[in-house]
């Protein structure tokens, strides 16, 4: 449990807000693909806390980014937390991403609002000198996050993807993550997104024998695996998002 006080709340693209909060022991505890489960004020009727992953953190400072879509009433509630609110949550939570030894180029494909459990790992990637391209994912420009932070980080390629258009590829983020594999170069994978889309990356990976891993978004209610609300199904059986992921080996999700 870690008392937090925010930094800023701001929106950055249509509904997604980029939450900074001050909690030093977590600043410095928390890894790449982990999540926390912030208790939100402003309803007494809510028992619920909401589970984030996030984009950025920093020690020295004390602070944790993390980034939200506004979709039901906690995120609507947390949207209007202003500067200097105070609450609790629990974490670092989960399971992160576990990059091979080795490794000296990888591919990154977030899709909507699962931008930044790739983001942080980028920055990971970055400080230890390893190589990657990003694919993104967006429905439209207004929704579209995290190309400029992955450009700044060093990534040799940012392709990003629109479904309207309106912004980069018109399409799907799979089309360029599948032609990248497909030229070779890559030992690690990593997505987040929705289902269908970490699928077809999952598939992609595959057919170019990368080792791969997808965050799943689950509703994990409690967050350390009692309520068994998270559960994913996997080719060893029904596993708790929260304890056993949220990030999984591909290979062993039944997409």
């Amino acid at each position: 449990m870690h008392d937090f006080e925010v930094v800023s709340n701001e929106p950055i693209a249509r509904d997604i807000y980029a939450l900074t909060i001050r909690a030093p022991k977590l600043a410095a505890a928390i890894r790449p693909g982990q999540f926390v489960n912030i208790a939100v004020p402003g309803n007494a009727m809510s028992l619920l806390r909401v589970p984030l992953s996030y984009a950025s953190a920093n020690p020295e400072a004390g602070t944790v980014e993390l980034w939200y879509a506004v979709v039901g009433d906690g995120t609507r509630r947390l949207a209007q937390m202003p500067a200097g609110s105070r609450s609790d949550l629990l974490g670092p939570g989960g399971k992160g991403w576990s990059v091979l030894e080795g490794c000296e180029r990888a591919l990154l494909v977030a899709g909507g609002i699962g931008v930044p459990p790739v983001l942080c790992l980028a920055y990971e990637l970055a400080a230890r000198g390893i190589a990657f391209d990003v694919c993104l994912g967006a429905a439209t420009a207004e929704s579209l996050v995290g190309e400029r932070e992955f450009r700044e980080l060093g990534a040799g390629e940012v392709r990003a993807c629109t479904d309207d258009g309106t912004a980069g590829y018109h399409g799907f983020c799979t089309d360029p993550a599948a032609e990248l594999l497909s030229q070779g170069g890559y030992q690690y994978v990593a997505t987040c997104g929705p289902e269908p889309m970490m699928a077809k990356v999952a598939d992609a990976a595959g057919q170019a024998q990368v080792y791969c891993e997808a965050s799943l978004e689950r509703m994990m209610s409690c967050g350390f695996g009692a309520c068994s609300t998270c559960a994913v199904e996997t080719v060893n059986g029904m596993k708790g998002a929260c304890m056993c992921g949220p990030v999984f080996d591909a290979k062993e999700v039944v997409w």
